[in-house]
């Protein structure tokens, strides 16, 4: 059923993609008094993967916003440093105590903190959600991007806008429909995704254990542990074609504390396979159309830092755009200003993140005779814990750290339109 764009009147602001930076690029501009509409295609937030670690940047945000309070509502843990078990031995790797404000990370299901952040919007008239709605293509006049193609349950129709954001992930469509070009750095690993149910007896906080050519992430979700299986870069497949036991064995190998709990990994279903990927537009944008996020610049999971360098982006471009977008005059220029601010960031993240994947990650994954262990100068040197918070603090806080400079304008006291 094709609906009457009439019926839906053009927006200031388009957002694609109800993620972390869309959301919160939203409640932002929304915040500002711009009207905005947010579009996601599916019809709540719960997904089996999805990054959980809100760094301190994400925090400072929070609190900036004034949502701090609610936040620490949510069920969460914190962690303050982070381990390795590499080939036997405890090796601390990252350490956040003694870093301001926050001294630590926080793991929360991403779906109770994007529900966090919508219901913030709704209390401003200009916040408009659209769940199930799903932005297919762009439309263009002269050049410019000045709308998106919207199938929903209702109907397909067409959405103007002044601006059209993409936030939609790593497979963006709408930057397969801009033609916009990734430089793509590659990363010689994917990751198995899975839960397995926590034990009071097992050990405390999140660790990487790394031993016999394997690789695993245990993420400390108090009654469970939220398992990354790090194998070679397309080997998913080949896995796959085993009996399930092969992965039980081998998480018990790496962590036999989990071996009465093994069968808790009950078939290929129960897996899922995020494929590991980083790359970088080379463009952010053209006229009428913005790219940030995952959108704009795949992060490897390496440090959890992917929604926090989303949300960073969000805020410069929120801080950017918010003023212009209320009196209608977005050009191109303000938008390449955003790729400018946020791309060293980006870029250096990435840089660090492809060290670590070929000069770690990448050995730990090949078969060898003897246990991995890191260099003895880098162990030597992670005894002091002034050394282990320059990884939290770049992950953690990142580099040109983003503050909210948008105005707050008067909330609505009733409900907002949300179809």
């Amino acid at each position: 059923m094709q609906l009457d764009a009439r019926s839906h009147p053009p927006a200031r602001c388009c957002i694609v993609g109800g993620g972390p930076a869309g959301i919160m690029l939203a409640l932002l501009l929304a915040r500002a008094g711009v009207p905005v509409t947010v579009l996601e295609k599916h019809g709540d937030f719960l997904r089996d993967f999805r990054g959980d670690t809100v760094h301190p940047s994400t925090l400072q945000i929070l609190k900036e916003l004034g949502l701090l309070e609610k936040f620490e509502q949510l069920p969460q843990r914190r962690e303050s440093h982070l381990t390795g078990l590499i080939g036997g031995h405890d090796q601390p790797v990252v350490d956040f105590r003694g870093l301001h404000p926050f001294d630590y990370l926080a793991l929360v299901p991403q779906w109770d903190f994007l529900d966090l952040l919508a219901d913030a919007g709704r209390h401003y008239p200009t916040f408009d959600l659209r769940m199930r709605h799903q932005a297919t293509g762009l439309i263009e006049d002269s050049g410019r991007v000045v709308g998106v193609h919207v199938e929903s349950a209702d109907g397909d129709y067409e959405l103007r806008a002044d601006l059209v954001v993409a936030c939609d992930g790593r497979h963006s469509a709408l930057r397969e429909a801009a033609g916009l070009k990734a430089m793509e750095y590659g990363a010689p690993m994917d990751a198995l995704w899975f839960r397995i149910p926590r034990s009071e007896a097992d050990p405390q906080g999140t660790f990487a254990i790394a031993n016999g050519g394997h690789l695993m992430v245990l993420l400390n979700r108090n009654d469970y542990w939220q398992t990354a299986f790090v194998v070679p870069k397309g080997s998913d497949t080949k896995l796959r074609a085993q009996s399930i036991s092969s992965l039980r064995d081998a998480v018990v190998r790496l962590a036999p504390f989990l071996s009465d709990r093994k069968d808790s990994i009950a078939s290929w279903d129960k897996v899922s396979t995020l494929a590991v990927q980083v790359d970088r537009l080379r463009r952010w944008h053209k006229p009428g159309l913005l790219l940030i996020g995952d959108a704009a610049h795949a992060m490897s999971p390496i440090g959890g830092v992917g929604i926090n360098l989303a949300i960073q982006d969000a805020v410069a471009a929120a801080n950017t755009l918010a003023v212009p977008l209320r009196e209608g005059t977005v050009d191109e220029a303000l938008l390449a200003s955003i790729q400018e601010r946020r791309e060293m960031p980006v870029r250096v993240v990435q840089k660090v993140q492809l060290v670590l994947q070929n000069r770690i990650i990448s050995p730990a994954l090949e078969e060898r005779d003897h246990p991995p262990r890191l260099p003895w100068l880098l162990r030597f040197l992670l005894e002091f814990r002034i050394v282990r918070n320059l990884p939290a603090r770049l992950f953690g806080y990142g580099i040109r750290q983003e503050h909210v400079r948008t105005p707050e304008l008067a909330a609505d006291t009733g409900t907002t339109a949300q179809t």
